[in-house]
């Protein structure tokens, strides 16, 4: 029998959740050890950039490298979009990315958000082939040719905005259909200060009832013409807003889309956010953003659920790292990522978590996702701080562990998790007593869709509890 208690624990919805873009047609993908180690916890979800166009000449090669020109000077004058190329669809395959991506975001106890541009052109069979590629991958969300009502994507260049707005609605139902475990996010233009419709209403409006989920993409500052030229006092690539406009008007097209959805309420979220420090300069950036989430919690805005910041590593200053001009593996922190990781590490953007009764193991634990999920709270004492503290398992269980507000992974080939880098930055002045939290996202990154609620729920079954080595003083004094 242990000598430690085990109680159950719930991992519920934060009153504002917090996603984080990796990856995009300005930063490559950063693998979620190196963020977690950074940022010190997992996030609602991690927002992934591709794009979809298989009737294009050049595809599936990244546009800018299979239509490079001299002549391009905006980033996406290219024939297709200049994303990372969706490498499933039709006749295409699940061992690449984004897949791969999406593994290791699920194994790390995130859910995956999967921005797609495409081709309004493809045919029925190609968004079944795509719906069926996202079955195994949970409580996902989809965004699909997102800010629609702009003028700078290529699928805008191919169709009317009608009928981008009808191929949104028409894909939504083909997901309820083949994926009703991936909900989808409609991104638009929003209400404009003085005005009474979201833009482009007439177009859009039956998508606004058809989606899961609204969204608009809102940055405090943005320098557009990156990298083709350089932001400067007077230029016209650029632009810097007010925060308190920015939040009103988020307000605005909220009110507005429940409206339009005959006062029905879905959630609301921003899914692209930041200031942009080609504009702000790296202090400014990080006071924006910090000024916006303050604004959230004093204005106790329950309608407002998410934010995603863009993003985590960026060639440009659109990040919480820039990407080392000598080596695209290594970020430079900006002061944001420190101001972030305050943020996100506040009650207000952190999962709720309920205790519940004392249980026996062996014990099954649900993963349903991020804000839903059913794991273990063992309460530990400590008579100071300690000088070790680690965990010791026999199995090859993957799982996302907590202790005094930090996060760690274990995966299912790790034996031994050192805990004492949650103490470095809040060391214990005393005695106390704290929990670790444990739960168990999917090892593989994949539910099992041979269970009954496969789509939604994935489980692992705790035998046992690691060895829980805690001491007070170094092995030998000197």
């Amino acid at each position: 029998m242990s000598e430690w208690k085990v109680f159950s624990l719930h991992m519920g919805k934060a009153k504002c959740a917090v996603d984080l873009g990796d990856g995009s047609e300005r930063g490559e993908y950063v693998n979620q050890d190196y963020i977690l180690q950074k940022l010190g916890r997992p996030h609602r979800s991690i927002s992934l950039m591709y794009c979809y166009y298989p009737l294009d000449e050049g595809w599936p090669g990244r546009a800018s490298v299979v239509h490079a020109s001299p002549d391009v000077s905006f980033a996406w004058d290219y024939p297709y979009d200049d994303y990372f190329p969706y490498r499933g669809g039709l006749n295409g395959s699940t061992e690449g990315e984004p897949f791969t991506c999406m593994r290791d975001i699920r194994r790390h106890g995130q859910d995956v958000t999967l921005t797609m541009t495409i081709d309004p052109h493809v045919t029925d069979d190609h968004l079944i082939a795509i719906a069926k590629d996202l079955r195994p991958f949970g409580r996902m969300m989809l965004r699909v040719n997102h800010e629609c009502t702009g003028d700078w994507f290529c699928y805008t260049k191919r169709s009317t905005y009608q009928e981008i707005g009808a191929f949104y609605s028409h894909f939504c139902g083909i997901l309820k259909e083949y994926a009703p475990n991936v909900k989808t996010i409609l991104c638009t233009g929003g209400v404009d200060e003085g005005k009474t419709q979201i833009e482009m209403e007439d177009c859009f409006a039956q998508a606004v009832r058809d989606t899961d989920m609204w969204s608009i993409d809102k940055y405090f500052a943005l320098h557009w013409g990156w990298p083709y030229d350089v932001a400067e006092r007077g230029g016209t690539s650029h632009s810097r807003g007010n925060i308190r406009d920015i939040f009103q008007y988020t307000k605005r097209s909220y009110d507005r889309f429940c409206q339009l959805c005959g006062g029905e309420k879905k959630p609301m979220m921003m899914s692209e956010l930041n200031a942009d420090g080609d504009v702000t300069g790296p202090y400014d950036q990080a006071a924006m953003v910090r000024e916006f989430c303050q604004m959230l919690k004093e204005e106790h805005a329950d309608w407002f659920t998410s934010f995603s910041l863009y993003q985590f590593r960026d060639r440009g200053r659109l990040g919480l790292e820039m990407e080392d001009p000598n080596n695209d593996q290594v970020g430079i922190p900006q002061p944001l990522l420190d101001t972030y990781r305050e943020i996100i590490h506040d009650d207000y953007f952190s999962p709720a978590m309920t205790l519940g009764p004392e249980i026996t193991l062996p014990v099954t634990l649900r993963w349903g996702g991020a804000e839903d999920a059913d794991g273990l709270a063992i309460p530990l004492h400590f008579d100071g701080n300690p000088h070790f503290c680690e965990l010791v398992f026999e199995d090859d269980s993957n799982l996302m562990l907590e202790l005094n507000g930090r996060w760690f992974y274990k995966s299912p080939k790790a034996r031994t998790i050192d805990l004492m880098s949650a103490f470095y930055e809040k060391p214990l002045t005393g005695a106390c007593d704290l929990t670790l939290k444990l739960f168990a996202p999917p090892a593989e990154g994949e539910n099992d869709l041979s269970v009954a609620d496969g789509l939604l729920n994935s489980y692992t079954t705790i035998h046992a509890l690691p060895k829980i080595r805690i001491r007070f003083e170094p092995v030998e004094l000197g």
